[in-house]
């Protein structure tokens, strides 16, 4: 056997392919930014859920007012103007409005005239007569449409701050 004639050289060895952690810094950006869509959708999920839930209150609510005093018509007008008067609540001025101002609130808020120049407008004296006679059908109707209007644009009416 003979000696090698020079320096013993290795093969070309490549490096080990790169692992999976840490990853890059593209994808903690891109999983930031997940998380954070994520936080956000159960947010917008929970103020829905709020929000449906105080609907089917509400609703929940009108419907026992309506039932409680179905047979005693004056009383059926008493129920729902206190009914109207505890939703309005989430408007501040609502509370010191009485009469034609109420009706035009109720109006403004409604979208109609309904209460001014319908059924409505027994709302201003019936809830202090002992008897009176009206379309109660027609009042139950136009209290659900105000009640659904009202829960669906939760804004409050311009201009009737100073009425």
């Amino acid at each position: 056997m003979s000696a090698p004639a020079g320096p013993v050289l290795r093969d070309i060895h490549l490096p080990p392919p790169p692992g999976w952690w840490p990853p890059a810094s593209g994808w903690w950006i891109l999983a930031a930014i997940a998380v954070g869509l994520g936080i956000v959708a159960l947010y917008k999920l929970y103020k829905l859920r709020k929000r449906r839930r105080y609907e089917r209150a509400v609703l929940r609510e009108l419907d026992i007012s309506i039932d409680a005093n179905r047979h005693d018509p004056a009383g059926l007008a008493a129920a729902l103007s206190l009914f109207l008067r505890r939703l309005a609540l989430r408007d501040a001025h609502a509370a010191a409005l009485s009469g034609e101002r109420w009706l035009e609130y109720l109006d403004a808020r409604g979208g109609g005239e309904g209460f001014r120049h319908g059924v409505g407008r027994i709302l201003i004296d019936a809830p202090f007569r002992a008897h009176c006679d009206y379309d109660a059908d027609g009042l139950v109707a136009l209290v659900r449409r105000f009640t659904r209007n009202a829960l669906a644009s939760r804004v409050s009416v311009p201009g009737a701050a100073h009425a």
